[in-house]
């Protein structure tokens, strides 16, 4: 599958704003948008008026980025929340959210959304029992996620597990720091979603 294997930082400047993409890296003073936060070429400092169309197209953008899907896939998330009742664009957050990748950054099993689809590939986690190894996976109320026995004892998830004593998730899943396991306990609401994302730009864009 087409991807995106550049430098994650540019995608931060070219959004104008942190993304968040590189985990620990985002929070210290090697982070490149700290240093260059204009975008990226030779254009990038200069001061550009967007237009409506252009701030509804880097809000999409910006969504895409946050959570590593692909236009079509994104267009296909749009169309089943347009198909839902309640609002379109809360609709789409809550379904990008509960994407089994998301959900396993969510949990603190992975540094960065991108280290959490690769752990997921690579068949390192269970839901309810089972070994799921499709990052787009939409997991339910009462799912549970964990950690694989066989892979516990790896040098990264033994890293991991050192941190989890410590780590505050979203009210909307639950934790078990010991079993590196973790549960969905309802849906989240517009207000749990901490992403910098304009909803109703996406929307109208997709409605033009």
């Amino acid at each position: 599958m087409a991807r995106y294997t550049g430098p994650v930082c540019r995608q931060c400047r070219r959004e104008g704003l942190k993304l968040y993409l590189k985990g620990d890296k985002c929070y210290s003073d090697k982070c490149p948008f700290s240093r260059r936060g204009y975008a990226p070429g030779q254009h990038g400092q200069a001061r550009k008026k967007l237009s409506e169309y252009g701030l509804q197209l880097r809000e999409k953008q910006k969504a895409r980025r946050i959570y590593g899907i692909l236009e079509g896939q994104f267009r296909n998330y749009f169309e089943k929340a347009d198909r839902q009742k309640g609002i379109t664009g809360e609709n789409l957050l809550i379904m990008l959210e509960r994407r089994l990748d998301n959900v396993v950054y969510r949990l603190g099993l992975a540094a960065n959304r991108t280290q959490a689809r690769q752990l997921v590939r690579h068949g390192h986690f269970t839901v309810n029992g089972r070994r799921v190894d499709i990052p787009s996976f939409q997991v339910k109320v009462g799912d549970v996620i964990q950690v694989r026995e066989s892979s516990k004892d790896s040098p990264l998830f033994k890293e991991i597990a050192e941190g989890l004593a410590h780590k505050t998730v979203p009210a909307w899943l639950e934790l078990s720091a010991n079993d590196m396991s973790g549960k969905v306990v309802r849906y989240p609401t517009r207000e749990e979603i901490d992403v910098p994302i304009q909803e109703h730009l996406i929307v109208e864009l997709y409605s033009r």
